[in-house]
C-alpha cells in the first residue's frame, strides 16, 4: 500500500449485538475494496474477523479484528468487534481508538433495546456514531419502525440518510435523502440511480424534512433557509452532516444487506464525506503537545504464535517509525493487519491502526510517547468491566501448577476483562470474567496456547463460623510422659462472641507468673490454630479469647505443651458456645431498563436477597437500579439468570459486604455438603 497524507486516514470500529451481522458487514467492506478477492463465510470459518480458532469454534467474536484496506484513495482501519456482552470490554477498548463508529443492527423492533449500552458509552465518550440496519431482506418490521425504536434508545437524535425501496418484502435499492436521487442495488458495483418510485414521494419527502429540521437544530442558517422555504444544496447539507456527526451530535442512519453488498458502497462514500478526519477527534479529545513527538495509545494486545507479542496501537499525533523506542521499548516490528495476515510498512502517521512487535512491559490502555515531549498525563483508558462470574480452575496435571501463573499474566494482557486470584480461605484459583462464555474462551485459550487443560468447578464459598453464648473458665490441660522430659502445659481460658465484623481479639490476664511469660505466645498460637477450623470445619470470627489462669511445671513444661493445651481448651470450649454457620453477604446494585425493574425484584427475592429500595439509574434513559443484599452463595449464575431476563442488557456491581447467619434450615445440608468437600455457590 503507498502511503497517504493524513486527511486520507480513516479507522471505524464496527459495534452491535451479537448476530447482527458485523463480521459479514467487514467481509463485504473488504471484497467491495478489494482487500481480498472472494467473500468468506462465518459458518464456514473463512472470514477475515473472526479469525481465532475459539471464534471459529463458536462462530462469534470474540476479540478485536482489525483489517486495513484503501478505497477511492482513502485508508481505512476496520475494527470488528464482539457482539456478545461477555466480550463488551473488547468493544470499549477499541471504541477509544476509534475515530467513528458504525452500530450494526438488525431491522427487528424487539432486538432494539440491546443497543442501549452501547449507546451510552458512544455518547458518554463523545465517539461519532452511524447506525447500519443490516439485513433488511429479512425484515420483521418497518424501516421507520426500527427507527422510531432506535430514537427510543439513543440520547442523540438519529437521522435517516436513505429511505428503502422495497419490492414486496425484498428491499431493492434507496432513495438518498441527502441528493434525492433513487437507487436501484446492483451486485458487485455500484446501484444504479433510477427514478424515485411515484408511490414513494410523498413519503420520501416527509422523511427528507424530519432530517433537514434536525440538522437544522444545530445551524441556524440551514434553519432560516427552511424557514424562507430555500432549498439547501446537497454540498451545505453534506457540510452539516459532517459537521453535526464530527461533533457527535447526531447519528445519520444507513440500511443495506451486507452478506450481498446492499448498501456497502453508500457507507463507504458516507465514511469518506462525513466522518472526521484524524486531527478533527485528536483536537475534539483535547489531544495536544507542545513538540512534534509521537502520541499513541494501545487498544489490544495479542499473544500470536508466530510473532509472539503484539500490541495494536492508534497514532493520535506525529509519526511513528519502525525501530523507534516508545516508553522506553524498541519496537520489533511494526505492521498493517488483515486478521491474522500483516504486512511490514515503516511508518505510521496520525489516525492510523496499526501492530507493533514485541513491546514487552507495555498494556493495554497504556500511552504511548518517545518521552521528549511535555505529556502532562495518560489518554482516558475505558473503564474495566468489574468480574460477575467465576470459576474454580485446576490443572488437569499436577506437574502443570507452576505454569499457571505466568499463562493467566499473558491471557489477562489480552484480555483485561478477566481476573485471577488464589482465594486465602478456600486455597482455590479462581477465574473471574463477564459470564461462562467468556470464562470457556479463557480456558480454550489455557489448552490451545499455553497446552494447560483445566479441570473446573463452582468456586467454594468462604463460609465462617461464630458463637452465640460465652464459655467462661473453660479448662485445658496437656500432660504427656515419655521417657525423660515430659510434656505439661495447663490453661484456663474465657470465651466470649464479640459483636459482627470485629474479627478475633486474644487477652491475657495472667497474674504472679501462674504462666510464664514466655510460655504465654504459645497459648496464642494453639488459640489461632484450633480458630482456623472450628467444630464446624470453618475459620472462627468475631471471638474474644482470654488466658486467666492456668499452671506450669519447672522442667515438664514449654511453649509447645501450653499450645496444646490451650487447643484442648479450645476444643472443648466451643461445643459449649453454641457455634454458628456465618455466610458473606454482597451489597449488589442491578441495572436494567425499567420495563424490567420487576423482573430485578423477584430475581432478589428468590435468592435469599433483601431488597434495601430502587431508584432511576443515574444518567442512564429509561433505566432503574435496585440496591439489596445477596448471600455470596446465590451469586454463582446472578448474571447468567438476570441476563435472560433482561434481553441481555442487564448488569450488575457487588462487593463483600457483611457476614450473616446462614438461616437454620440450609445449615444442616451446607454441613452435610461440607463433610463431603462439596460446598460451593448454590
Amino acid at each position: 500500500m503507498t502511503e497517504k497524507v493524513v486527511s486520507d486516514v480513516r479507522n471505524v470500529a464496527i459495534v452491535g449485538p451479537y448476530l447482527s451481522g458485523k463480521t459479514t458487514l467487514l467481509e463485504s467492506l473488504l471484497f467491495v475494496t478489494g482487500a481480498i478477492n472472494r467473500k468468506g463465510n462465518v459458518k464456514e470459518g473463512t472470514t477475515v474477523g473472526d479469525s481465532s480458532a475459539e471464534a471459529r469454534d463458536r462462530q462469534m467474536s470474540v476479540e478485536i479484528s482489525a483489517a486495513t484496506t484503501e478505497y477511492h484513495d482513502v485508508r481505512f482501519t476496520f475494527l470488528d468487534c464482539p457482539g456478545s456482552i461477555e466480550f463488551i470490554q473488547e468493544t470499549y477498548n477499541a471504541l477509544k481508538g476509534a475515530g467513528a463508529a458504525v452500530v450494526v443492527c438488525e431491522p427487528e423492533v424487539s432486538r432494539v433495546l440491546t443497543l442501549a449500552p452501547l449507546f451510552k458509552f458512544l455518547d458518554d465518550w463523545e465517539i461519532p456514531h452511524l447506525v447500519f440496519v443490516n439485513k433488511m431482506d429479512r425484515a420483521k418490521d418497518s424501516f421507520m419502525d426500527v427507527l422510531h425504536a432506535l430514537k427510543a434508545v439513543s440520547t442523540r437524535p438519529l437521522v435517516p440518510h436513505q429511505y428503502p425501496i422495497l419490492k414486496g418484502l425484498d428491499p431493492v435499492g434507496f432513495i438518498d435523502l441527502v441528493t434525492e436521487q433513487a437507487y436501484h442495488y446492483h451486485g458487485g458495483s455500484d446501484p444504479d440511480p433510477v427514478p424515485i418510485p411515484e408511490e414513494l414521494k410523498q413519503e420520501e419527502h416527509q422523511a427528507r424534512q424530519e432530517m433537514l429540521e434536525e440538522l437544522a437544530n444545530f445551524d441556524d442558517r440551514l434553519l432560516e433557509e427552511l424557514l424562507e422555504e430555500i432549498e439547501p444544496s446537497p454540498d451545505e447539507i453534506v457540510a452539516d452532516l459532517k459537521m453535526e456527526l464530527g461533533a457527535d451530535l447526531i447519528v445519520p442512519v444507513f440500511m443495506g444487506v451486507a452478506d450481498s453488498d446492499y448498501g456497502v458502497r453508500p457507507l463507504l462514500n458516507a465514511l469518506i464525506r462525513e466522518a472526521p478526519e484524524p486531527t478533527t477527534t485528536a483536537d475534539r479529545r483535547g489531544i495536544t503537545l507542545h513538540s512534534g513527538e509521537p502520541l499513541a495509545q494501545v487498544i489490544k494486545t495479542y499473544y500470536t504464535p508466530q510473532g509472539g507479542k503484539m500490541s495494536l496501537v492508534r497514532v493520535w499525533k506525529g509519526e511513528i517509525t519502525d525501530n523507534m523506542t516508545l516508553n522506553g521499548v524498541r519496537i520489533g516490528g511494526m505492521y498493517r493487519m488483515k486478521g491474522q495476515q500483516t504486512e511490514t510498512i515503516q511508518k505510521a502517521v496520525e489516525g492510523d491502526i496499526v501492530a507493533l512487535s514485541r513491546m514487552e512491559g507495555i498494556q493495554t490502555g497504556d500511552t504511548l510517547t518517545t518521552g521528549e515531549g511535555n505529556l502532562k498525563s495518560e489518554l482516558p483508558k475505558a473503564e474495566q468491566l468489574p468480574p460477575v462470574f467465576a470459576l474454580a480452575i485446576a490443572p488437569e496435571r499436577r506437574s502443570d501448577e507452576v505454569k499457571i501463573s505466568a499463562a493467566l499474566t499473558k491471557l489477562l494482557e489480552e484480555d483485561p476483562a478477566l481476573a485471577w486470584e488464589q482465594n486465602p480461605d478456600t486455597h482455590e484459583i479462581i477465574l473471574w470474567g463477564q459470564g461462562e462464555i467468556h470464562i470457556k474462551v479463557t480456558l480454550d485459550r489455557l489448552r490451545r496456547k499455553y497446552n494447560l487443560p483445566m479441570i473446573t468447578q463452582v468456586p467454594h464459598v468462604p463460609y465462617k463460623e461464630t458463637i452465640r453464648k460465652p464459655a467462661p473458665r473453660v479448662h485445658g490441660r496437656y500432660k504427656h510422659q515419655s521417657g525423660g522430659h515430659g510434656q505439661f502445659g495447663d490453661v484456663y481460658l474465657d470465651i466470649q462472641p464479640m459483636p459482627r465484623g470485629e474479627g478475633y481479639h486474644f487477652n491475657d490476664k495472667i497474674v504472679g507468673g501462674v504462666i510464664p511469660k514466655q510460655y504465654i505466645p504459645g497459648v496464642e498460637m494453639g488459640v489461632r490454630e484450633y480458630l482456623s477450623q472450628g467444630p464446624f470445619g470453618f475459620p472462627v470470627v468475631d471471638i474474644a479469647v482470654t488466658l486467666t489462669d492456668g499452671s506450669y511445671h519447672s522442667v515438664d513444661s514449654s511453649e509447645q505443651s501450653f499450645k496444646q493445651a490451650a487447643r484442648l481448651a479450645m476444643q472443648e470450649g466451643l461445643a459449649q458456645c453454641e457455634p454458628t454457620l456465618l455466610e458473606p453477604i454482597a451489597s449488589v446494585e442491578i441495572c436494567a431498563p425499567t420495563d424490567f425493574t420487576s423482573n430485578m425484584m423477584q430475581l432478589i427475592s428468590g435468592r435469599r436477597g433483601q431488597i434495601l429500595g430502587y431508584e432511576p439509574l443515574e444518567n442512564w434513559k429509561s433505566w432503574d437500579k435496585v440496591l439489596a443484599y445477596l448471600p455470596q452463595a446465590e451469586m454463582q449464575d446472578l448474571i447468567v439468570e438476570l441476563r435472560s431476563l433482561t434481553m441481555g442488557v442487564g448488569f450488575f456491581r457487588w462487593k463483600y459486604d457483611h457476614l450473616q447467619e446462614v438461616p437454620d434450615k440450609l445449615t444442616d445440608r451446607l454441613l452435610a455438603a461440607a463433610a463431603n468437600g462439596k460446598v460451593h455457590s448454590k
